[in-house]
């Protein structure tokens, strides 16, 4: 026998794109068509239905950017349906290329409301009752323009409406009634399946060359001018091969189907939730068709959407839950960013979610499940762990530029200590069809071989929702045994996570952050949203503080559902695609409407709790965030004298040297006398690098912006004033403001910056050259810190050139250390090097702004202010101290008394970072606190009434061995970075 592969595939792609499709349905019919162009923004089914329509002849143009076009069709079903044939209507919007999300997509409604599914590429048909012989159904299409294309990132100004033009962007080419021809479909779905499989398949594989055969035969039995009547003599000739099961030695994949719907990116909020309409209308009927079929869902505001505006499909949902074939996981409220957002709300992220999930179905989550997130936290397994959750799960890992991690199922260590049970799916996918090709690579990439054999698959259309199609079902059914192929169930997380973790007793160890090398400028990309993001987190600290001390002192009553809508908004806004910068300009504007609202809204809590707490009077108090106390009298005064044509700052504890061109040229602290600038260097230096990613314009930062970069040195002017130095400067298009200013009785020289930014594809850093020997560096991460080297031993510490810290970077060597705090900034990258005169510098550059031109090319256009301090002579502590001040400043109020704190802690190392009611509203005071510093800390923790040890749901959990309680108190010893959270019940409540 000849070798004619190449000529037996190639018959067999002619058939598959030519012959095969058109064959797909026996007969179609046009039906009539209306329509009618919404004039603003989307309205609901009711609004639309009673709308004035207009016939339209297809072809027709329709959809302006971001507009909605709802369709009326009407029509009959055929008097007569073929056996082997099935009742469907097929809608084409105009789709242009194969995947859902990106382009047009439908809604379909029956005239009573009530939702078919949805119509997108790859699902374009809607199911018909033939008993219904009359057709009448809507089609809500909306217009979403192509953003992502063909993935070349240019600028666009499709990103907003205001800029987005208002011509038709979509074609609608049919709504048709048709007969499927069922045997030819079966028939598509065994060649796909089968010729996906056989392409991965060794050249020298007998079951390769078998397959082949086979197909060859296939093709011979199928005459392609008779589809429909020789399909069934084509599926004969496969049969046999279809047959074949997989061997025992098999990689094992479980299947679990999934929609993957980014809550805001290349579409703005109001989208994202006709998106989840969409998506999961198709997933319910599709389980009514299908019931082995199991759909994960992972956002629990995306559900809570749907119970607003669709509250008929979160029933047909609820019911699903109820079966297990629609399943919550995660237990978050959004599939957050997992480096940027603060400890609480990590903490909040999973209270709020796990709550809606507990509240709505009675399930509670085991697993985090953040498939698509740009790098994980070294903090986040012990706040899993707190949740009450027990697995974890996300690929994007596998987006790795250099290094891979040499696991798909291990335990990941936190900073504490805690193990998380975690799986990579070695598919690195989240949007699988169940292909030969995602199918191969996942067994080929699974990484332990030999010790256990399971993973995990999430399949389905996703990023912009679609979630699993009946072709990728089908795929499954041929897939569960199949020789060549791992063999394929359909089943839920939990039963993957309970497999994996029965078979595989010793799992491998990574300790430490999961670090994404790639998407580093996501770090700095939109400052005002990051800005907006930090300030909404520390005015909620306060708010909660004060309405928990109102509350329990006066009697006030306390905001629940105020601070529960506001925390809601702020976990919305901390999603991958939001808190990044890496949204259209659309996206970024409500944020930060909604961010002005916010810190409207806290701040009235604060003044009117403050108000009830201190009364009526003129006593001046201030807030430190933790107690009111009356205003203590000034330390001694700042001078400033001019010395050699430089500035000096001096307040008796620090003196800071500014030279004319407004640098930082000596910094020393009066109990070391040590300087803190490295010798001939300046801080407080800006440099500007040019900034153009390979790829991804607002996700990435690559490490060659370091190659070409220019200090900005140039002066417009420079003024003294009482404790301060303020330098102006133009560069570019674009001013800077920079304050250095010194106060009374401050251990730090704060600065100030005042942009107002018009550079393009950019990055403007804050440089630190310090006389620091550090091999190490601190940077604050959620409750608590990880430590990362200067040095580049290795590829992993290369890749990891731009890292993420909170609210300060601690750079030191045994006896001393510089605390550098920030504000609002979270990319940081620090790097040392040797000087002539033998001595280390150690460079701390901290990432204010960029000037990425997609997804919005008006990304940081405009003003900024960013605020900074740095801190010679500084410890863990003392960094951590200059961190919760640079984010928490006192605020002045008047009134008539001073005000206890409600809660005290006896360890300074021991930070209180929350303290609030009771979800359950009993009054009970919740009370969370971590160690900061990585030490033991044995601590007191008093407030009102009994203490009990709560999970982050606010459940009991077991106290810590050696806890000791009394009342109104607890005594307990801490291990390092160890969260804990206690629930305080006033005694007879």
């Amino acid at each position: 026998m000849h070798d004619n592969r190449l000529i037996v595939e190639g018959r067999l792609a002619r058939f598959v794109q030519q012959f095969l499709p058109a064959a797909l349905y026996r007969e179609r019919r046009p039906l009539a068509v209306e329509a009618w162009d919404v004039p603003g923004e989307p309205v609901p089914p009711p609004v639309a239905f009673a709308a004035g329509y207009r016939p339209v002849t297809l072809p027709h143009r329709w959809g302006a950017p971001w507009g909605t076009t709802w369709f009326h069709v009407t029509g009959r079903v055929p008097e007569e349906i073929p056996p082997g044939t099935r009742l469907e209507l097929v809608v084409d919007l105009g789709f242009s290329g194969p995947r859902p999300g990106f382009q047009a997509e439908g809604l379909a409604y029956l005239p009573d409301g009530s939702l078919i599914k949805a119509v997108a590429p790859r699902s374009s048909h809607l199911p018909w009752d033939p008993a219904q012989p009359s057709i009448d159904l809507y089609v809500e299409a909306a217009a979403n323009p192509e953003l992502a294309g063909e993935n070349t990132y240019e600028p666009t100004t499709l990103g907003d409406r205001a800029t987005a033009g208002s011509g038709p962007l979509y074609t609608a080419r049919s709504f048709d009634v048709a007969l499927l021809d069922v045997g030819v479909w079966e028939l598509a779905q065994d060649i796909w399946t089968l010729d996906g499989l056989m392409r991965e398949l060794s050249p020298e594989s007998a079951r390769r060359w078998e397959i082949l055969r086979a197909l060859e035969r296939m093709l011979d039995a199928v005459d392609p001018a008779a589809v429909s009547a020789t399909a069934a003599a084509g599926r004969a000739a496969l049969a046999g091969v279809l047959a074949s099961p997989a061997a025992a030695s098999s990689h094992r994949i479980v299947a679990v189907g999934h929609a993957h719907i980014d809550s805001a990116w290349l579409w703005p909020v109001r989208e994202t939730i006709r998106k989840c309409a969409r998506t999961f209308a198709s997933a319910v009927t599709l389980m009514d068709e299908h019931p082995e079929y199991r759909f994960a869902c992972s956002s629990a505001q995306q559900l809570a959407w749907v119970k607003q505006y669709y509250p008929a499909l979160f029933e047909r949902i609820r019911k699903k839950v109820a079966t297990g074939q629609f399943i919550p996981v995660g237990g978050m409220w959004v599939e957050p960013d997992i480096n940027m957002p603060g400890g609480e709300s990590l903490a909040r992220q999973f209270l709020y979610g796990k709550q809606f999930f507990l509240q709505e179905f009675g399930v509670d989550t085991l697993e985090a499940w953040v498939p698509d997130t740009f790098g994980y936290s070294a903090a986040l397994p012990q706040i899993i762990a707190a949740s009450g959750s027990r697995w974890f799960l996300t690929q994007k890992i596998s987006w790795n530029q250099v290094n891979q991690i040499p696991h798909s199922t291990f335990l990941w260590e936190g900073i504490d200590g805690t193990r998380i049970f975690t799986h990579f799916p070695p598919a690195d996918t989240y949007i699988s069809e169940l292909s030969g090709a995602e199918l191969a690579h996942a067994a080929r990439s699974y990484k332990e071989k030999g010790a256990a054999g399971t993973s995990l698959v999430p399949f389905g259309w996703g990023d912009g929702g679609g979630g699993p199609t009946r072709e990728m079902l089908a795929a499954a059914e041929r897939l569960r045994s199949l020789e060549g192929s791992p063999a394929v169930t359909i089943d839920s997380p939990q039963a993957f996570f309970e497999q994996a973790e029965a078979e595989y007793e010793n799992p491998p160890v990574w300790s430490g952050e999961l670090y994404l090398e790639l998407h580093r400028g996501a770090l700095t990309s939109q400052h005002l949203t990051k800005q907006g993001n930090r300030r909404n987190e520390h005015l909620l600290r306060e708010a909660e503080l004060w309405a928990t001390t109102a509350a329990v002192r006066e009697g006030a009553a306390y905001p629940y559902d105020e601070l529960t809508d506001i925390w809601h908004t702020v976990l919305l806004q901390q999603f991958h695609d939001v808190l990044p910068g890496t949204s259209i300009a659309w996206v970024h504007r409500e944020v930060e409407q909604n961010n002005a609202d916010v810190q409207e809204r806290l701040r009235r809590v604060i003044d009117d709790s403050v108000r009830v707490l201190a009364g009526d009077g003129d006593l001046e108090l201030a807030t430190d965030g933790l107690g009111i106390q009356a205003r203590a009298e000034h330390p001694a005064g700042v001078s400033l004298t001019e010395d050699d044509a430089r500035f000096v700052l001096d307040n008796g504890l620090v003196r800071a040297v500014i030279d004319r061109r407004g640098h930082l040229v000596s910094l020393r602290d009066a109990g070391s006398g040590r300087e803190a600038i490295a010798p001939g260097a300046a801080g407080h230096r800006l440099v500007l690098h040019r900034d153009v990613p390979n790829e991804w314009d607002a996700w990435d930062i690559d490490e060659h912006y370091r190659r070409v970069a220019r200090d900005v040195d140039e002066v417009e002017s420079l003024e003294t004033g009482d404790g301060e130095v303020v330098v102006t400067r133009r560069f570019g298009d674009s001013t800077i403001r920079q304050t250095l200013r010194l106060l009374p009785g401050s251990a730090a020289l704060d600065l100030a910056c005042e942009v107002d930014w018009h550079e393009r594809h950019t990055l403007l850093k804050l440089v630190f050259p310090l006389d620091v020997h550090a091999d190490r560096f601190a940077a604050e991460t959620q409750f608590g810190h990880v430590y990362r080297p200067t040095h580049t031993n290795t590829s992993w510490d290369a890749a990891r050139f731009e890292v993420c810290a909170h609210r300060w970077i601690h750079v030191g060597e045994p006896g001393y250390g510089v605390a550098i705090a920030n504000e609002s900034t979270y990319g940081h990258d620090v790097a040392r090097h040797t000087r002539q005169d033998g001595g280390t510098t150690t460079t701390v550059g901290l990432s204010m702004l960029r000037g990425p031109m997609f997804p919005d090319p008006g990304s940081d256009l405009g003003r900024h202010t960013l605020a900074y301090s740095i801190r010679p002579n500084a410890g863990i502590r003392e960094a951590v101290a200059e961190g919760y001040r640079a984010n928490l400043p006192a605020r002045a109020v008047r009134g008539a008394r001073e005000v206890e704190p409600l809660v005290r802690v006896s360890h300074p190392a021991v930070i209180v970072e929350a303290v609030k009611l009771a979800e359950d509203r009993s009054g009970d005071v919740i009370v969370r606190l971590y160690e900061s510093e990585g030490t033991r800390a044995p601590v007191r923790v008093e407030c009102v009434g009994d203490a009990r040890f709560v999970d982050l749901i606010e459940r009991d959990v077991e106290p810590p061995a050696g806890a000791e309680f009394e009342p109104g108190a607890v005594s307990l010893t801490l291990r390092p970075f160890q969260l804990v959270t206690l629930r305080f019940t006033a005694t007879g409540r």
